[in-house]
């Protein structure tokens, strides 16, 4: 009997061994063609700029080109969709970002994939700050004033945000409701619609989530009151944050990089190692910055920590607030 089990427990380590050298290998030898990284947006916006940044490191590090992929649709969701429903081998990669994975599943009764169990979510990037920015000519000079005016007349204030239930939406609904004030919400079709709204004097405040929003105050054409940070943003640190003034408000436009579920654990590793290592590189750190981004880096373990959290703090805000797509 003791035989057998010495057998057993030599045979055990040596598929251990073996499926050791086999991930090994398997990693060493990833990727064994062009690599596809999927953006859910349009060119030209702040997740294809991160995706063209990040594809040249990448192309450099793995020895094959990282070709960068535009596929919109269905609010972000179906190129999400297409990465989910690859092949699980490393070479289609998705820009996973809120609307794509923590907020569009909840606001659909039903989501073509699960953004936790259909996809293997590698690292964290960074995000783009959110700016609270009105005319410069409006009556509210900070964003102690602008939450006074709404509270003093209910109803009186608007906000405009890229559509219902972005993130826009969500961080108005959160200030909503935890400022205790009424103001309304317009929504448009994309983020340029309500910056010129917004300067023609059609709606209150908007949110801008890329460095156009320094440029705007620069120019002496808006004036920025706030960011939704959770802390100040190092570029503009006279600036406080919304959570300053309405304790609990705060939101950014992160983007990550995301796999199909089942894909090889040493493909999530050694891209896991390439992401992170580039993100840390001089010239990342440069581009980064240049198109207004904070580096936030985190691992695999880290970044689905990351996406529940975050799930847990937009679900009640999505459920109050009714907010549906469909």
């Amino acid at each position: 009997m003791l035989g057998k089990r010495t057998v057993l427990a030599e045979s055990w380590l040596a598929f251990c061994v073996l499926a050791l050298l086999c991930a090994s290998a398997l990693a060493q030898s990833y990727p064994t063609h062009p690599v596809k990284l999927i953006v859910t947006s349009s060119a030209g916006g702040p997740p294809d700029r991160t995706a063209r940044l990040l594809a040249q490191r990448l192309g450099e590090t793995l020895k094959q080109p990282v070709v960068v992929e535009n596929k919109t649709g269905a609010g972000t969701m179906l190129g999400a969709d297409f990465v989910a429903k690859s092949a699980p081998d490393g070479h289609t990669l998705l820009v996973s970002t809120n609307a794509s994975i923590s907020v569009g599943p909840m606001l659909r009764s039903q989501s073509p994939y699960d953004p936790l169990k259909d996809f293997a979510h590698i690292a964290l990037i960074g995000n783009f700050p959110f700016y609270f920015m009105v005319r410069s000519n409006h009556p509210a000079k900070t964003f102690r004033e602008f939450v006074a005016i709404a509270k003093a007349k209910p109803g009186s204030l608007s906000y405009g945000s890229s559509g219902v239930g972005s993130l826009g939406n969500l961080i108005g609904e959160l200030l909503k409701q935890k400022g205790g004030i009424n103001i309304l919400h317009v929504a448009y079709k994309g983020a340029t619609v309500a910056v010129s709204d917004l300067l023609g004097g059609h709606i209150d405040a908007t949110f801008i989530a890329d460095s156009s929003a320094v440029e705007f105050v620069r120019s002496g054409k808006l004036r920025m009151l706030a960011t939704a940070t959770e802390k100040r943003v190092p570029a503009v640190p006279d600036v406080p944050t919304m959570n300053e003034i309405v304790p609990g408000v705060e939101g950014a436009l992160w983007f990550g990089v995301s796999a199909p579920a089942r894909t090889p654990q040493a493909v999530i590793e050694r891209l896991q190692a390439e992401i992170l290592s580039g993100i840390a590189s001089s010239d990342m750190q440069t581009g980064l910055a240049g198109i207004g981004m904070t580096p936030i880096p985190l691992g695999a373990k880290d970044f689905v920590a990351f996406i529940q959290n975050e799930i847990r703090i937009l679900a009640p805000i999505i459920k109050a607030g009714n907010i549906k797509v469909d």
